[in-house]
Formats: structure tokens, C-alpha cells, sequence
């Protein structure tokens, strides 16, 4: 199998299926391809169906969206707790997956995922208030129930969905409660998780689209690098 990704510094959705590949110890290749740059667009629009990343290919078979890519490896690894074994946990954990690729649409806007950045004080807190109350309601209501570190107890996909959140969360150093400090903690901890960042750290491109200093007009198109 092979995973087709973008930039790992920026590509939220890149991240969740690999954490889950990588976590689980399913073997795959992993392709990159960039989300700027000369012809980056067309270059992605010749691998990609929707002309996005993440893709993961298998043989003849290419499946696009996160969430398709998390069943397809549950369905295809049925020995891999990649989605938590009770069935109570695991429609929670579902739902959880599914309100995170929906929604927080005022965290995607003002708080892009940049793992090599640390901006505290640049996201507008009553923008985003909503998104992280709904956040700490969620986070505490699942590690309380199953008793953490993860939200459903054991590292799950419904985890990979929120690690890029987490990851803004200590970027942009936003107000969260202490149990939601330690969930983050325990994200940054995860082996996959830092194998991930630590390629993110070497990484020498710019995408002005998930700068926040460009995007608030704080800095011109080309100035960051």
C-alpha cells in the first residue's frame, strides 16, 4: 500500500491515516507530494480522484477522504484496534471522527495546523471560543469515561482525527483545561506521532495559505523561510 501525503509541517489530513498506518504497525510507503510550488496543483490533480491529499492506493484501488481511508484499513486489519472493540466506545468514537471532519470550521480558519510555528496570542480567542469549549466538553467527556490517556482509552482512529487539533492548540498556546493539556501531552508522546514531527521540523517549504502571519496580513506572500 502506498499513502500519497502532502507537506508534513501543514497537512492535517495527511497525518491522521499515517498516525493510524504507522501506529498500527501496517506496512505501507508513503509519497509525497507538495502543496506549493510550481505545478503543485496539477501534479496532485494526476495521483488524486478529488485532487486532494491524503490518497491511499491499493493495487488498482485508490481511496480518497480520511474517513474512508480509516474504515477501508479497519475493515481490510480487522486484528488492529484501530476503531476501540466495544461497540458503545466505538459508535462515540465514530461520532467524535465525524463531528472533528466536519466541524471547528473557526479553528480551521484561524488556527491553520504549522508544527514548526509557536504564535501565542495571534488567534483571536472570541473567534475561536465556541470551537474550544465544544473541544474541552468532548475531550473531557470521553477521557473521563474510559480513564485516558486517549479518548477512548487505547490510541484509536478517533485520536488521529484530533492530533492536528491538538497540535494548534500548543502551536497558537490556546487556553484549555488541564486534562485537555494532558491529552495533548499524550498526543506529542505517541512514537508515530513524533516520528511524524520530526520529519515535519526538517521540512524547508513555505505554504503561505497555512501561515497565520500572512493570512492576518502581519507578513507579505514570500517573506516567510
Amino acid at each position: 500500500m502506498k499513502l500519497l501525503i502532502g507537506n508534513r509541517n501543514y497537512s492535517s489530513w495527511s497525518l491522521r491515516p499515517w498516525l493510524v498506518l504507522c501506529h498500527f504497525d501496517i506496512p505501507f510507503d508513503a509519497e509525497q507530494l507538495l502543496l506549493s510550488g510550481p505545478g503543485w496543483k496539477e501534479a496532485i490533480n494526476e495521483r488524486s480522484p478529488t485532487g486532494k491529499v491524503p490518497v491511499l492506493i491499493d493495487g488498482d484501488l485508490a481511496v480518497p477522504e480520511t474517513i474512508a481511508i480509516l474504515e477501508y484499513l479497519a475493515d481490510k486489519y480487522p486484528d488492529k484496534p484501530i476503531w476501540p472493540s466495544d461497540i458503545a466506545a466505538r459508535a462515540l468514537a465514530r461520532a467524535a471522527s465525524a463531528e472533528m471532519h466536519a466541524g471547528f470550521p473557526a479553528l480551521r480558519r484561524e488556527a491553520p495546523m504549522n508544527l514548526r510555528a509557536s504564535h501565542p496570542n495571534l488567534v483571536p480567542l472570541d473567534a475561536v471560543a465556541s470551537d474550544l469549549h465544544r473541544i474541552e466538553e468532548l475531550w473531557d467527556g470521553a477521557l473521563q469515561r474510559s480513564g485516558g490517556p486517549f479518548l477512548f482509552g487505547e490510541f484509536s482512529a478517533a485520536d488521529a482525527m484530533y492530533a492536528p487539533l491538538a497540535t494548534r492548540l500548543r502551536t497558537y498556546e490556546l487556553p484549555i483545561s488541564d486534562q485537555a493539556s494532558r491529552y495533548v501531552e499524550a498526543i506529542y508522546a505517541l512514537p508515530a506521532f513524533q516520528e511524524w514531527l520530526t520529519e515535519a521540523l526538517k521540512e524547508p517549504w513555505v505554504v503561505d495559505d497555512d501561515e497565520i502571519e500572512v493570512l492576518q496580513g502581519r507578513r507579505p506572500r514570500g517573506s516567510i523561510g
